[in-house]
């Protein structure tokens, strides 16, 4: 039996991921600031799914149709919302990283709809909140998000938000820990 604060399945070492899902790891936290971070290195216990993740999780962000800044703000409000700090530690700076201000991802956590962003960052706040309310979204905002966003950008919102709820489920439930900075 674990406590809260210990991770379920704690992160693997050289033996337990491989030599390259250690590799990514540790390159990734070089280049974040961080130690190797733990969601690699307890996902990379399961290399196969860990790989198919990774680039499934890649073609949403940094690779998707949407901008590095929609992207964080959208990833930022769902860990908020799922209490992942996980999540929120590494996305607070990616976000920082994307353009987004200090106090914009403060309001961002705090769930408000963001005076000073654009309306289609905005409507993307809304989007993502319905989504994870509902697990759908209403006509309605279907239609607008269609006025601001083409075909393939909303499907990339919807897959977007569902990720990283999935996530936000998973490394609370292996109560995977923050990364400590170098």
């Amino acid at each position: 039996m674990t406590g809260a604060d210990e991770p379920r399945i704690p992160p693997g070492g050289w033996r337990e991921v491989g030599p390259f899902v250690a590799a990514f790891a540790r390159i990734a936290g070089r280049v974040q600031g961080t130690e190797p971070p733990a969601v690699f290195l307890t996902l990379g216990r399961h290399r196969r799914l860990f790989w198919g993740w990774l680039h499934f999780a890649g073609r949403l962000m940094p690779g998707g149709r949407l901008s590095r800044r929609e992207s964080e703000l959208v990833i930022v409000r769902v860990a908020a919302r799922r209490g992942s700090a996980y999540e929120l530690e590494q996305h607070r700076r990616l976000a920082r990283r994307a353009g987004l201000s200090r106090d914009e991802v403060a309001a961002i956590e705090a769930g408000e709809t963001g005076e000073g962003l654009s309306a289609r960052e905005r409507l993307l706040l809304r989007a993502t909140d319905e989504l994870l309310a509902d697990q759908d979204l209403s006509d309605p905002l279907w239609a607008e998000l269609g006025v601001h966003f083409e075909d393939r950008e909303r499907i990339e919102i919807l897959m977007l938000v569902g990720h990283y709820a999935m996530l936000a489920t998973a490394l609370h439930a292996l109560r995977v820990q923050p990364d400590r900075s170098r």
